[in-house]
């Protein structure tokens, strides 16, 4: 038996690819995310989970239809208890695709929560596998850019999926985030039906060059180096047409003193990297002022890089 009644974690938003990094970085941001609370009880049903939050109602309430539910269902499969009893809550507090990492804080706050609900069994990099089940589900691909850095916090390069291989690397400390959600809705299923199936040697040469000068720039704190790296030949080419506005904010991103902008995740959020807050919130709001300008409402976050992870915000005994 566990010690605790219940267990409440909170895990945050993230922005993967990072630019160059498609499907192979992502980091934190703190400002918003979701909440999970779980508790053991005997006669819990086990096909459902209880919604709250800003869009409680437009998530689905079915355990295998939810990140959350579809992450917390392969981790107790996993340890061998898939039959106890377990009530969970979900506080829908993230817009559903948004480029956030929506389903991944999900994932990650639920299966965070019933892992030390259950007395930590396994560490917190050891979820990883469990949350990217969620990402499956939500869409069809199991990706760890995002739920890794949710978990774990901070920046995160996946180095493979077979095996698994994921890599913390922290960023310097006035390297911030501006990220900016304009409310439009864009699937991750839709941002990947853009992309082209076949890479050009030379764009892969380019590519790669580009992912490993980025994390040479952040191990080094060398923004210029960064600056020059945070070019993307894979995703974003193809991705703007769906952002309205995109090519012009960037380009307002840019002269205002970002290092990089970029689309953050598959979309419709923008981020942008910059030295020190100060410039971040600067550049936050000249994103969130294109965006008005073209009629779109929006919301703004500005986060250190090294932001943390997923972490338990209550426990019952």
């Amino acid at each position: 038996m566990t010690k605790y009644k219940s267990v409440t974690a909170f895990a945050p938003a993230s922005v993967a690819n990072v630019g160059c990094g498609f499907d192979i970085m992502g980091f934190a941001v703190l400002g918003i995310g979701d909440t999970v609370t779980v508790s053991l009880q005997p006669d819990s049903d086990n096909s459902k989970i209880t919604l709250t939050g800003t869009y409680g109602h437009l998530t689905p309430s079915e355990r295998s239809k939810n990140t959350a539910g579809v992450a917390v269902n392969a981790y107790l499969q996993a340890i061998g208890k898939s039959d106890i009893g377990l009530n969970i809550v979900l506080e829908k507090n993230m817009p559903l695709g948004s480029g956030m990492g929506s389903s991944a804080a999900s994932s990650a706050a639920a299966v965070f929560a019933v892992n030390h609900l259950l007395g930590s069994p396994l560490s917190t990099k050891e979820l990883i596998p469990f949350t990217m089940e969620g990402e499956r589900i939500a869409c069809g691909s199991a990706h760890a850019d995002n739920v890794a850095p949710a978990l774990l916090g901070g920046f995160v390069l996946i180095r493979s999926y077979h095996p698994l291989d994921i890599i913390s690397v922290k960023g310097p400390d006035d390297l911030y985030a501006a990220v900016v959600h304009p409310h439009i809705e864009l699937n991750t299923s839709d941002s990947r039906r853009v992309l082209s199936k076949e890479v050009s040697v030379a764009d892969a040469i380019i590519q790669s060059a580009n992912t490993a000068g980025f994390m040479v720039a952040l191990i080094k704190s060398d923004y210029e180096l960064m600056k020059r790296s945070m070019s993307d030949l894979l995703a974003e080419p193809r991705r703007t047409q769906l952002i309205p506005g995109y090519d012009a904010i960037k380009n307002a991103a840019m002269e205002a003193g970002a290092i990089g902008c970029g689309i953050a995740g598959s979309g419709p959020s923008i981020f942008a990297l910059c030295k020190g807050e100060a410039t971040a919130r600067l550049v936050a709001k000249i994103i969130q002022d294109g965006f008005s300008n073209i009629g779109l409402y929006n919301e703004g976050y500005v986060s250190q890089m090294n932001a943390p992870g997923t972490c338990v915000i209550e426990s019952i005994e």
